[in-house]
């Protein structure tokens, strides 16, 4: 018991400090002996949300990366300067050139997709010197803003379509206008719950006509949710103080997300990409502004489900032809009725993004998971532009190689990867010094202590890998349950241990805890379920318990009541923790035959069901743990 209160008081004491520790004031001095080099890969990217060509100069482009900040080129990609790294966040939605003046630039901060990885921003920002400084213009509760357009003619009125926040209700969500350059804003649609923007047009030809696409979702740790009554299309005639919504030819079902697009030989035609329930869709058309809609197709983008895709694009070059971002580019040349899958190779799927020249109709610029791809002969070629670090590394680990240990890492949506620290060269670290371990969404990646030889990698949910670098054998070792168990919950970023005692010794986690003594060959599960185990459909949804018949995304959700994290203590074999991303940590002192828990929620200052995001045995002390606990899911 005694060891117990100590982890306890522990756990306060990290998540919230003591008056000691809040009176030592940090400075730059502080870590003033901390300097960051850049060791590299050069050989991938990352998830692009938005694209802004300079309508003056097409070599100039500025890029809205969902998880890296602001890049600028001046050269139509040959170099980049990242010109978003001071400000508060680095989620990024959308970005914006002012038509009236190109040297302002407008950003909305919060990636706009549903998905379980996303960063929440930090309101609307502006630049009025192309990009060098920064000044942050509210709607700092907004969280995830999709899209900014600026008046045509009147460079003092604006407008952002805020989805608002992800994880909670409220926020600052919906349409919101201002009329003093963005000193002020008021919303003029949507509500103060689950309601918010995902898109908004502009008819260049009447700037008072403005369309919009609600967005009713909500996403849980357990759960998403991605439509509801509150989705659907609206139309303003006055300048967006007022709207009316569109329902002639629309289904009448709970929508989801929609994409808008509108055609640049008739503002009377506008089209509509509407995800329907269980990620069932379609393609609608309108030649009367919105007034009655025709569905032309079924269209509907797939992939991990429309909630991480479907923005809409019509051709500026080509009347009737539609760009619907999906996992595979969807193209039509008869307004929608046929879709085409776009080629592909040698391109990254998860399109988000695209830009157009005026200048060359054969000439597309496609932003994707794994960066940007322009293509010169309009999708027959492709040229990656591989120059843009942005790679999202979920976790790092390293080995005991010598003279220069190696770094490995599992990345969104661009594989896993190892490369040396340092090498002999006086060149330094080169791109052809890192290699790729496994492809796909890589995630933790570890290492066997004496054996620079076997590391382990893994994709989402629990798809475990052993790797010999030096044959580069790859061997799947995922645990599997025996005849009669039930299915194994594996979390989106399940953790593998390598024992500080052993290190053939590996520890993985689903709901249960499995050791293997001989790398993972063979396993033995060392203890019972220890999340929660809910049924996570009867867990409230929009504030209350949801039937089945709702907008559930089945394929969308994370396993649920899953292990997220394990330690043992390097003084003591056999003292193993495991925490959960329910709020709980299970301790054991014998090696799994007896498990003790403890649930945080009850440890006063603590959340109900923090999700425990890493756990950490000292190093030199067995009765002391440190918890790193994540609630932000929750919307805190």
């Amino acid at each position: 018991m005694k060891k117990v209160i100590k982890i306890v008081i522990l756990f306060v004491f990290i998540c919230f400090g003591t008056a000691d520790m809040k009176a030592q004031k940090m400075t730059s001095e502080t870590f003033s002996g901390l300097s960051f080099r850049n060791i590299g890969p050069a050989m991938t990217s990352g998830r692009i949300a938005d694209i802004a060509i300079h309508p003056e100069n097409e070599n100039v482009w500025f890029v809205a990366v969902g998880s890296g900040g602001v890049w600028k080129t001046t050269n139509s990609g040959t170099t980049w300067e990242p010109i978003f790294d001071k400000e508060s966040t680095y989620s990024i939605g959308c970005v914006t050139i002012d038509p009236n003046n190109v040297h302002t630039i407008w950003v909305g901060t919060g990636e706009n997709v549903g998905g379980r990885h996303v960063a929440f921003g930090d309101g609307i920002f502006v630049s009025y010197d192309d990009g060098k400084s920064w000044k942050n213009m509210g709607l700092k509760n907004s969280e995830h803003i999709s899209k900014i357009i600026v008046h045509p003619e009147n460079s003092d009125i604006i407008w952002a379509a805020s989805q608002g926040p992800l994880w909670s209700k409220g926020g600052e969500r919906g349409i919101y206008k201002s009329t003093d350059g963005g000193t002020s804003w008021k919303r003029t649609l949507g509500d103060d719950e689950w309601v918010g923007a995902t898109d908004i047009l502009i008819n260049p030809d009447n700037p008072d006509e403005l369309y919009a696409a609600t967005w009713q979702r909500q996403r849980t740790v357990a759960a998403y949710l991605g439509g509801g009554p509150g989705s659907g299309l609206h139309k303003s005639l006055d300048g967006g103080e007022s709207w009316t919504k569109l329902t002639k030819g629309i289904p009448k079902s709970n929508l989801g997300k929609i994409g808008l697009a509108m055609s640049h030989f008739d503002s009377d035609v506008i089209y509509a990409a509407i995800e329907l329930d269980r990620k069932k869709g379609g393609i609608f058309m309108s030649t009367d502004r919105g007034a009655s809609w025709t569905k032309q197709s079924d269209a509907v983008s797939g992939g991990t489900g429309p909630h991480y895709y479907q923005e809409l694009y019509t051709s500026p070059h080509t009347d009737g032809m539609l760009y619907l971002m999906n996992n595979r580019v969807l193209i039509s040349d008869d307004h929608g009725k046929t879709f085409k899958t776009m080629n592909e190779r040698n391109k990254h799927v998860d399109s988000h993004a695209l830009a157009f020249k005026s200048s060359d109709p054969n000439y597309l610029l496609f932003g994707t998971d794994g960066g940007l791809y322009e293509t010169f002969d309009h999708t027959k070629s492709w040229k990656y532009i591989r120059n843009l670090p942005i790679t999202q590394y979920y976790k790092v680990a390293v080995d005991d190689t010598e003279p220069f240990y190696n770094v490995y890492g599992g990345t969104q949506d661009n594989g896993s990867h190892g490369g040396p620290s340092r090498t002999t060269s006086s060149d330094g670290i080169a791109n052809a010094d890192w290699w790729k371990t496994l492809g796909a969404d890589g995630h933790q990646s570890a290492t066997e202590p004496g054996n620079p030889a076997i590391t382990y990698g893994e994709f989402q949910q629990g798809v475990l890998f052993r790797i010999d670098q030096t044959t580069r054998e790859i061997v799947s070792i995922q645990p599997q349950p025996g005849e009669g168990e039930p299915y194994e919950r594996f979390n989106w970023d399940a953790p593998i241990l390598v024992s500080p005692h052993n290190p053939t010794r590996l520890y993985f986690a689903s709901q249960r805890v499995w050791k293997s003594d001989n790398r993972g060959d063979d396993w033995t599960a060392i203890s019972r379920d220890l999340t929660l185990n809910q049924d996570r459909i009867s867990l409230p949804m929009y504030g209350k318990q949801q039937s089945w018949d709702n907008a559930w995304d089945v394929g969308a959700m994370s396993n649920y009541n899953t292990i997220t994290s394990l330690a043992e203590s390097p003084q003591q074999e056999g003292l193993i923790y495991a925490g959960t991303d329910d709020g709980i940590i299970q301790v054991t002192e014998n090696g799994g035959s007896s498990w003790r828990k403890i649930t945080l929620g009850s440890i006063k200052g603590l959340p109900s069901t923090p999700f425990v995001n890493d756990v950490r045995a000292d190093l030199f002390d067995a009765n002391v743990v440190y918890a790193a606990l994540d609630n932000h899911k929750y919307g805190d």
